[in-house]
């Protein structure tokens, strides 16, 4: 996967069709759009007989359970290129073209042809696991994690950062992009990163003119 930088916004073609091109280029808002409406009527359908604690916890634990997914996922299935030519193709259209083209705003959120069925899958997961009972709070932190993950990976590449919390995880993406693509997984929090020593936080020569020109390119 090549790290590519430019002073200029670029963009790639993933279909020769123009309609089925134009699904491939998603609006920041779209996820919002789509999911928090799945996050009102997860705490809708909650069975009344779990207490307001209860339903917390298990609120926090989907946002647990997705901060680990949203690094396992980038790591191992985002980052996963098989070998054959149509394995390359999906692998490039679901996460590669992001890497060639980082700011290309209209490709940063997850396209909802990969986020719906991949939570929907998860949903049946948590139902399994957890019960009808349970499944909807749980799910509710889940997909609530997800949207925080899908906006501040929109904002690292295209809103300023003014905190200092928010300039560390844009230079701990940045350094993912243009530095090494095997480390800093996690775009919402490092915390993986340390857990699974993937974290690197140290400049290197040869990323410093990549960092410089991306932050040049998002005004304070």
């Amino acid at each position: 996967m090549k790290n590519y930088v430019s002073n200029e916004d670029k963009s790639a073609r993933m279909f020769e069709s123009d309609f089925m091109e134009l699904f491939t280029h998603i609006h920041p808002s779209l996820p919002l759009v789509i999911f928090v409406p799945v996050v009102a009527l997860s705490l809708y359908y909650t069975d009344a007989q779990i207490s307001a604690s209860s339903r917390f916890l298990l609120f926090i634990g989907g946002l647990f359970v997705w901060s680990g997914s949203e690094y396992l996922l980038h790591r191992f299935f985002f980052h996963f290129v098989p070998e054959n030519v149509w394995g390359k193709r999906l692998h490039f259209i679901m996460h590669g073209v992001h890497h060639d083209y980082p700011n290309d705003s209209r490709r940063l959120v997850m396209a909802p042809a990969i986020s719906v069925p991949l939570a929907t899958m998860f949903f049946f997961i948590f139902r399994t696991i957890c019960g009808p009972k349970f499944a909807f709070p749980f799910f509710a932190g889940f997909i609530t994690g997800y949207l925080f993950y899908d906006m501040m990976h929109y904002a690292i590449h295209h809103i300023p950062m003014k905190s200092k919390a928010g300039n560390y995880l844009r230079k701990h993406h940045f350094r993912h992009h243009y530095s090494d693509a095997d480390i800093n997984f996690g775009v919402s929090s490092p915390v993986w990163d340390v857990v699974f020593g993937t974290l690197n936080n140290e400049r290197k020569d040869n990323s410093e003119p990549a960092l410089a020109d991306v932050n040049s390119r998002i005004k304070q």
